[in-house]
């Protein structure tokens, strides 16, 4: 008990939070960039600006809260929300990008901190005579904000999150005092305004040009979420300290919008280089230069402190490309665990934005990445909603349509504020995640990302498609079902079954094991399923696989004509195969025939040989006059499997065998079949042979396809019944062989 006592008691509460998001809200774009905002779109832009920044940062809110509460959130905030949503490598990519808007904010803030004394230095520099080389060195922004830079990291590395914390509450009572100087504060002087005016000489910017410059002056409501390690209970104090800075924060903005534009003229309000709020508030001289260094020293403490977090978590997850730097990364500090080698990484790269010195442009590439994180943490609130996992249960509850507009508001929002950035945005992140999909093969798994979303697609899909039933009759297309026991010993079903529905059909394989179901023949399935998974993957199989186990091949197919379609169609070819050499289980599927049709199904027996598949060039079809409902189908066949990429090569030949009396009456009709039909076979592949009585069918089959691929031949219900397993002999001269029944005629139209 007293070891948890200890373990909480730094820990903080919802205040926090609150402080921390209000006042990086409230920080340096308020102060410097607002007034440039209201001058270059009006007040009614302004609050057009306020709306549409809310509208993505109010779902953002929403969703974070709604995700914090249906899970234990740890170190790492947003990062660790993404990466347990969606699956780590996908995770990691955005946390990125999360990581870099952070690091980057370090500079951002930090430059507006240096912004504070430029009036200073303007006074000095102005009424004492200074050297020339100090002159130059107080005009630029680095000789305050480098030094800033280095002074906070040595604050965050010694004292950590408790002493930023603190400051807070300092920091939030001088934005109080700041805000209410400026409220009660009068006009702009005339000559004052008439002197800032004349100094303006850039045209108004466009609306969303504006927008990238303001936005992020409302993105700071995610601040307090950096802290979630450091929280007692970041379900609760996540999402109320969020969701109230955000909607104080846009009151605030409003009334700040109003003050200024009734306050100055617009051409006042657009010089960028005057600190305008200073010029209204009531001793604004030096109470707005302090509330403004007061609130972008604080936030760039804040981000001092949560971006290198969010590097450490990613370091933890280990999931960068090499183990040292994984380690090297997540190395924390003995006292605190505060994560010393990300803040020398994160201070590398704000050096590196320190030193282009323009806030407007840090601004709009902050925005960038902030947009990517936001829209990303709305995507996994509406996914959420949308699959209905019963697992899914926050405490606090968005609603679906809120995140979707959230979500396509960020990433529209993007090319309207900057196309090229969003462009390098997007492209960074694809970057991203192939390098990191390349060096953690065994974590990438894009499917669990939409795995509920398929869930509930495929149900519904399902549904539609079985009350669909007019559908069914008219184009036929393959939902097969293929039954083997041998599925580890001769893989040329799987491969059949896997040509027919790569793209035309559904297929379904189930390895069969004869045996009574026990704990020990369902792990035995089990392993067997593990193993077809991995042979599907392998194959980039569009098949679903699966095994039963049952005490006779009778029950088992039975069992399985019995299945529900995958596919939400019903199942409408059975496939079977046998060794040609062995025929270990043609009497088996022989014997069963009459159980088979029962269900109106038609069948496919495949007999492979040594030679399997051969080069995979050319498919036989043989058509007799017997072959009147089956010839079609066998037709279907040849043409579906052709279509598959391991025969793109091929070609289909059609032999067919008649009375010679009536040759030329059955060519026009095979002519007029594959024309009208559109079938890519070429006439001069079709063979006509007069069929003579003391000539067996089987022995032409051999002459003329000794050098098939594949081999397509038709058997009748009635031949099958009275020749039994001598049915399928007599093709031991040609590879493998497929045999088709066809329950009824099939109609290519």
């Amino acid at each position: 008990m007293s070891q948890a006592i200890d373990i909480n008691k730094n820990k903080f509460g919802t205040l926090p939070v609150f402080l921390t998001a209000i006042s990086t809200i409230l920080g340096a774009i308020m102060f410097l960039r607002f007034g440039y905002a209201v001058g270059n779109v009006g007040f009614w832009g302004t609050l057009a600006i306020i709306a549409i920044g809310h509208a993505v940062t109010i779902p953002t809110a929403m969703a974070l809260a709604e995700i914090a509460t249906n899970q234990k959130v740890e170190g790492g905030g947003e990062y660790y929300i993404i990466c347990r949503s969606f699956n780590l490598v996908i995770g990691a990519a955005i946390g990125i990008t999360l990581y870099l808007s952070q690091a980057i904010s370090v500079a951002f803030y930090v430059i507006a901190f240096a912004e504070a004394f430029k009036s200073l230095f303007a006074y000095l520099i102005e009424n004492y005579d200074l050297h020339p080389t100090i002159q130059y060195l107080l005009s630029l922004k680095q000789t305050v904000s480098i030094p800033a830079l280095f002074l906070l990291t040595a604050v965050v590395l010694t004292k950590g999150a408790d002493l930023g914390v603190k400051m807070l509450y300092v920091v939030v009572a001088t934005l109080t005092v700041s805000m209410i100087a400026f409220f009660v504060g009068s006009p702009v002087d005339a000559d004052v305004q008439q002197t800032l005016a004349s100094q303006v000489t850039e045209t108004p910017l466009g609306f969303f040009a504006v927008f990238a410059i303001i936005f992020p002056a409302f993105t700071g409501m995610t601040a307090g979420v950096g802290l979630s390690g450091d929280l007692k209970n970041p379900s609760k104090s996540i999402p109320l300290g969020t969701l109230a800075g955000t909607l104080v924060g846009m009151v605030i903005y409003v009334f700040i919008g109003y003050k200024l534009y009734s306050s100055a003229d617009l051409d006042t309000l657009r010089n960028v280089d005057s600190l305008i709020m200073a010029d209204i508030a009531w001793q604004g001289f030096w109470i707005i230069p302090l509330g403004l260094a007061a609130a972008t020293i604080s936030s760039a403490l804040g981000s001092i402190m949560v971006a290198p977090r969010t590097l450490q978590a990613i370091a933890r997850d280990q999931v960068m490309p090499s183990q040292k730097m994984n380690n090297w990364l997540a190395k924390g500090t003995d006292k605190g665990d505060e994560p010393f080698n990300a803040t020398l990484i994160t201070i590398a790269i704000a050096l590196i934005f320190i030193m282009m010195g323009e806030i407007n442009v840090v601004a709009e590439i902050i925005s960038m990445f902030f947009m990517v994180t936001y829209g990303s943490l709305c995507l996994i609130s509406f996914l959420q909603h949308f699959a209905a996992d019963p697992s899914y249960r926050p405490t606090f509850k968005s609603r679906w349509y809120i995140s979707l507009v959230g979500a396509l508001a960020c990433f529209g929002l993007m090319f309207f504020m900057n196309a090229l950035y969003a462009v390098i945005s997007i492209g960074l992140m694809v970057v991203l995640y192939s390098l990191l999909s390349y060096y953690n093969q065994d974590k990438r798994n894009v499917a669990v990302i939409f795995q509920g979303v398929i869930f509930q697609v495929s149900r519904q899909l399902q549904v539609f498609l079985q009350k669909a039933e007019k559908e069914q009759n008219t184009n036929w297309r393959p939902s097969v079902v293929c039954i083997s026991d041998n599925s580890f010993d001769r893989i040329a079903a799987f491969d059949l079954l896997r040509w027919i529905s790569q793209k035309y059909g559904f297929g379904t394989y189930i390895h069969t094991k004869q045996d009574f179901l026990s704990r020990k023949t369902n792990e035995q399935a089990e392993q067997d399923l593990k193993r077809l998974i991995k042979q599907a993957e392998k194959t980039k199989s569009n098949i679903f696989v699966d095994t039963l186990i049952s005490p006779s091949y009778t029950s088992a197919i039975a069992q399985v004509i019995q299945l529900p379609g995958i596919s939400g169609k019903a199942n409408n070819l059975l496939m079977f195969e046998f060794s040609k050499y062995r025929q270990d289980n043609l009497a088996n599927i022989v014997d069963n025939f009459k159980l088979i049709k029962s269900v109106d199904f038609d069948v496919i027996i495949l007999g492979s040989s040594e030679r399997g598949f051969g080069f995979k060039k050319e498919i036989h079809i043989w058509i007799t006059s017997n072959d009147y409902e089956n010839a079609n189908l066998m037709i279907l066949l040849g043409y579906i499997i052709l279509g598959h990429n391991d025969w793109k090569n091929g070609i289909i030949k059609i032999f067919a065998i008649y009375p010679e009396d009536s040759l030329e009456q059955e060519r026009n009709r095979l002519f007029m079949l594959i024309q009208s039909g559109r079938l890519p076979i070429s006439q001069k592949n079709v063979e006509l042979i007069a069929r003579k009585v003391d000539r067996d069918t089987r022995s032409i089959i051999e002459q003329k396809s000794q050098e098939a691929d594949l081999t397509i031949v038709g058997f009748r219900d009635e031949i099958l019944s009275h020749n039994g397993v001598d049915t399928f002999d007599g093709y031991d001269g040609i590879g493998n062989i497929l045999f088709v029944n066809a329950s009824n005629q099939k109609e290519i139209q």
